[in-house]
């Protein structure tokens, strides 16, 4: 047996390429199926069956779009009411891929309806466990609805013993999510690989022995989560269609003027470095790049299903057009290039200050600290007179940021960098304090 990993950083999920050497199963696929599609041909392994752990609340399935394309039988829990053909299967079932037997074993917790797999090849054992069992934590439990957060919080205590008793302690564990994703509960432990045994050993919803104390604990700790999921589950129960990934022919100047003068939402994709020093006038920063939380973010805090320009360079632009399409965020225009002044001549093009902590001690007596943090982390621990709007909440309450200019930070400066362009947008006086906050 052998697992081919194809990860998304940006969302913090992986997908699986499970073969034999001759044919495969692809586990929890994102839309964009074309990298599921080169790791086959790289492998030299036919397609022959697709597998959803769950239905997701953090992006949009490529299950479908690959199941048909390769004529593979696509398992999804019977349990779940979708739109398309699928193969039902439940707990028990067990599927035989070429000399892999897969076996599908009830995790609700993450979901009501959630399945693991435990798939054998006779000697060796894996677990796909989607977003049940993870790396150092579990799959958190409130995105169903508030009411039924503790029952599935019992369920996932439950579930990672079900799941643990059905596989054997050095069985390899590959989750979907767990990897940044904000399905986790709480903050994973890091590693890039692990078993069961270990998990058995250091994940706190094995060690903790009292199950009331865990569904506490646990509940309490669950945070904030992006806005735009309410839309990715009714997505998937319909069955997404195919991204259309093509970079379209870049706006014209006069054309990306009107939309800015228009208040239409331009997005430009430079580092918040460059946008600081010069953007165009109505234009937001949401800094692309590696590790860099764009699409979570982008989709949290802009208004859902409005047209986007991407302004950038056009490998950014491209990137960015992928990551977008993952969460449903389709066809956004572009603007190609990186020189403000060049791509709308007839716009302004305004800056804003960017300094460092320790500048803080030069704002003046009737200036602002806006900390831009969840909620948690400001009672966790915030500088004494902030004001805290959390970034995924500013558009709806510019209205409380109170009178004077504004110096916004987060944990890192890439929140406050985003919070920074959406104030001066509004029209307000803003000061970037970038940088890391356990360095104030």
């Amino acid at each position: 047996m052998d697992v081919v990993v194809i990860e998304t950083r940006p969302l913090g999920d992986r997908s699986y390429l499970v073969h034999d050497g001759d044919v495969a199963l692809v586990i929890d696929p994102q839309r964009d199926t074309d990298r599921v599609d080169a790791a086959a041909v790289a492998a030299h392994v036919r397609i022959t069956h697709v597998a959803e752990t769950h239905l997701h609340n953090d992006y949009l399935t490529g299950g479908l779009i690959l199941a048909e394309a390769h004529g593979a039988v696509y398992l999804v829990n019977g349990a779940d009411e979708v739109g398309f053909e699928r193969t039902p299967i439940a707990d028990g079932g067990t599927v035989r891929v070429g000399r892999l037997t897969v076996k599908a074993v009830a995790t609700p917790g993450h979901t009501h309806h959630h399945l693991s797999y435990v798939v054998t090849d006779g000697q060796e054992q894996a677990v796909f466990s989607g977003g049940s069992l993870l790396y150092g934590s579990v799959g958190r439990t409130d995105l169903v609805s508030d009411g039924d957060t503790e029952k599935l919080t019992r369920a996932q205590y439950s579930s990672v013993r079900r799941l643990a008793a059905e596989a054997g302690p050095g069985a390899a564990l590959y989750p979907t999510h767990g990897f940044g994703s904000f399905c986790s509960s709480g903050p994973a432990s890091g590693v890039r690989a692990s078993t069961m045994a270990e998990q058995e050993q250091t994940n706190h919803a094995f060690t903790d022995p009292d199950e009331e104390h865990f569904v506490r604990e646990l509940i309490s700790n669950l945070t904030a989560y992006p806005s735009y999921y309410a839309h990715m589950a009714p997505a998937n129960r319909t069955g997404p269609g195919p991204a259309d990934l093509a970079v379209p022919e870049s706006v014209n100047p006069a054309e990306l003027s009107r939309r800015l003068a228009d208040g239409e939402w331009v997005v430009d994709l430079r580092n918040r470095v460059a946008f600081a020093s010069s953007h165009l006038k109505g234009s937001v920063s949401f800094e692309y790049g590696r590790g860099s939380s764009f699409t979570a973010y982008l989709g949290w805090v802009l208004p859902w299903n409005r047209q986007l320009t991407l302004v950038g360079a056009e490998q950014d632009v491209e990137n960015a057009i992928r990551d977008l399409s993952r969460i449903g965020i389709d066809s956004p225009d572009a603007a190609l290039g990186t020189d403000p002044s060049a791509l709308a001549p007839g716009t302004a093009v305004v800056q804003y200050p960017r300094v460092h902590w320790a500048d803080l001690a030069q704002r003046g007596p009737g200036d602002v600290v806006l900390d831009v943090r969840r909620t948690d982390e400001y009672d966790a621990g915030h500088l004494a007179g902030a004001v805290n709007i959390p970034l995924h909440e500013l558009l709806l309450r510019m209205n409380e940021v109170p009178d004077g200019t504004v110096w916004v930070h987060c944990a890192t400066g890439y929140r406050s960098g985003v919070a920074a362009s959406l104030l001066q947008r509004a029209g307000r006086d803003v000061v970037h304090v970038d940088g890391q906050y356990a360095a104030s």
